[in-house]
């Protein structure tokens, strides 16, 4: 078995949105704990960005000024569900270099990457944050995975929550492609079949409470749908396990197993192409730590 990389940093334990948010430390803590025991994993403390270059290619300069103030001034609740200590900036650059060194990791040839970084990232609008999300990590590592030569980009989403940023932000781009199995009628709203992009967008919303095959190979026909005619350079997976049974934050049914099986499928179907997965949600720590455990494994 080939070792695979996890990528990190401390400083994604120390964003704290206050208590009573599922989106907690412990999330991270757990997957941390349970990965120093898997034999195949090499875990990689990622030096934090210092040059803003990589969220500047998809944020506006005075939105990340803004997120930086904030939280250097003490943090403070930007919306609801989404709050900020004095730490949380820090975490956003240990974030952005960790998903960052996975890219350059996976592009260079060494292997496949999980980038285990908090906050999570799919719900960030180009200068707006939203479900705990404050800048689009999946994103960001598309971009620089383009500046390092990858023309075309899958994007595979199997958190239980649409990733409404990611669609709106390469939704009109043709070198990127999304794939979003999701619940539907849930947060955020969005999602929906017909949200096509200019033909990139590829939505599977599905209700809770269904088989969990069903969900498995309603995702898988939808990637295969999506690289018919159309074989991607990388693949990055916004890999969000509130998807898994008894999720607080959702209804959908998957197992451990089923992100094997998924990780696996892709591997088969595109043997050549490198993957990266970067953390999403997943809000029960015990059970998120098996499904990031299974996934490293299927990856490796």
């Amino acid at each position: 078995m080939a070792r695979v990389a996890l990528f990190t940093h401390p400083r994604c334990l120390d964003h704290d949105p206050g208590d009573g948010s599922p989106e907690r430390p412990a999330r991270l803590e757990a997957i941390l704990n349970r990965v120093a025991e898997e034999p195949g994993v090499s875990i990689v403390t990622a030096e934090p960005i210092v040059d803003l270059a990589p969220l500047r290619a998809v944020h506006p300069e005075a939105y990340l000024e803004y997120l930086a103030a904030v939280s250097r001034g003490g943090g403070g609740a930007l919306l609801p569900d989404t709050a900020m200590n004095g730490a949380t900036w820090d975490a956003v650059l240990a974030a952005t270099g960790a998903v960052v060194s996975a890219v350059q990791h996976t592009v260079a040839g060494k292997g496949h990457a999980f980038a285990a970084v908090r906050p999570p990232g799919h719900h960030a609008l180009r200068q707006e944050v939203m479900g705990f999300c404050f800048t689009a990590n999946v994103v960001v590592a598309a971009r620089a995975a383009q500046e390092r030569g990858c023309a075309r980009v899958l994007i595979v989403d199997w958190d239980v929550h649409h990733g409404n940023g990611t669609q709106a932000l390469i939704e009109h781009d043709r070198t990127m492609r999304l794939v979003s199995l999701h619940q539907h009628p849930w947060y955020p709203g969005t999602g929906a079949e017909s949200e096509r992009g200019v033909g990139n967008v590829f939505n599977v919303p599905r209700p809770p409470g269904l088989e969990p095959e069903r969900y498995v190979e309603d995702l898988w026909a939808a990637v295969r749908e999506a690289v018919e005619g159309w074989t991607p350079e990388l693949v990055i997976i916004s890999a969000g396990y509130d998807s898994m049974h008894g999720d607080p934050l959702g209804g959908f049914t998957l197992e451990p197993d089923h992100y094997v099986t998924l990780t696996h499928r892709i591997r088969e179907a595109l043997p050549a192409v490198p993957i990266l997965a970067s953390l999403e949600g997943g809000y029960a720590p015990a059970r998120l730590a098996e499904g990031v455990a299974a996934t490293l494994g299927a990856l490796a």
